[in-house]
């Protein structure tokens, strides 16, 4: 049986681990290379790495940082953020990433997730997709597959700018151009601690066929066990819950394998 992944999250800005509500009201969760290095030893799965203003402030990615996470980490290391040519790329695998995240740059340009995948292997192809939903004007939301007003839509720039794409068929287009994997964030469930977005990620996995990783939302290890329980995702992503200590990896894990989920301890 293939386990499922547990994956803590760094979202980091001015060298800080950081956590938001929907992608604001931004507070502090402390040093990187601090958390990175006891995730790992807590048996986290593997670790991903954001740096979350970089796009939007047309900067590189802090290569320093990354070079020191990987130096105290043992785990699978994605990294994402003002990812925008190859040798970005390039720049934040040498300095001990195992994988890149890229989003706005692909949104902007797919032939950049081919030249990606050509150049180091669909494996080191993460595409990020922020996504929210397009709720009718009286508020209501029922998906449609992209007809009519019920849909979700694609962010870009750290969930700052509508793009008018509809987050499945871009799912399809990213795996299509080169995509190794797909990491779906909820911009509507961000921070909130009320769950993934079941219908948005079971939207994206029955639509693709490369793992997908799903975030946002989660609270507790329910929130992950009900996500793995109602769709077919490969990965549960989580924040919150490890940085400000509610729950470890290893209870977490524990937890899941408790509800029948199975996963590595």
């Amino acid at each position: 049986m293939i386990t499922k992944r547990i994956i803590p999250c760094l979202d980091v800005r001015n060298s800080r681990v950081v956590k938001g509500l929907h992608f604001k009201s931004i507070r502090d969760a402390g040093d990187p290379v601090e958390l990175a290095s006891r995730y790992s030893d807590e048996g986290a799965d593997e670790l991903v790495f954001l740096d979350i203003t970089a796009s939007e402030e047309r900067r590189n990615t802090i290569k320093e940082m990354v070079r020191r996470i990987a130096r105290v980490i043992n785990i699978p290391f994605t990294v994402g953020g003002g990812v925008r040519t190859k040798l970005d790329a390039r720049e934040i695998l040498l300095n001990g990433a195992d994988k890149v995240g890229i989003n706005t740059a692909a949104v902007n340009d797919p032939g950049i997730v081919t030249d990606l995948m050509e150049l180091f292997g669909r494996q080191c192809v993460v595409v990020a997709i922020d996504a929210k939903r397009n709720y009718s004007p009286g508020g209501e939301f029922q998906y449609t597959d992209g007809a009519g007003m019920f849909w979700f839509e694609v962010y870009t720039f750290g969930g700052k700018h509508k793009t008018g794409i509809d987050a499945v068929q871009w799912a399809r287009d990213a795996m299509r151009s080169g995509a190794g994997e797909i990491l779906l964030t909820s911009i509507d469930r961000d921070g909130t601690k009320k769950g993934y977005d079941i219908q948005l990620t079971r939207a994206i996995v029955d639509s693709v066929s490369i793992p997908v990783v799903a975030s946002g939302g989660c609270g507790s290890p329910d929130d992950m066990a009900e996500i793995f329980r109602e769709t077919d995702v490969d990965a549960a992503l989580a924040a919150s819950i490890f940085h400000y200590n509610s729950y470890g990896i290893q209870r977490t894990k524990t937890d899941l394998r408790r509800c029948g989920i199975p996963v590595r301890l």
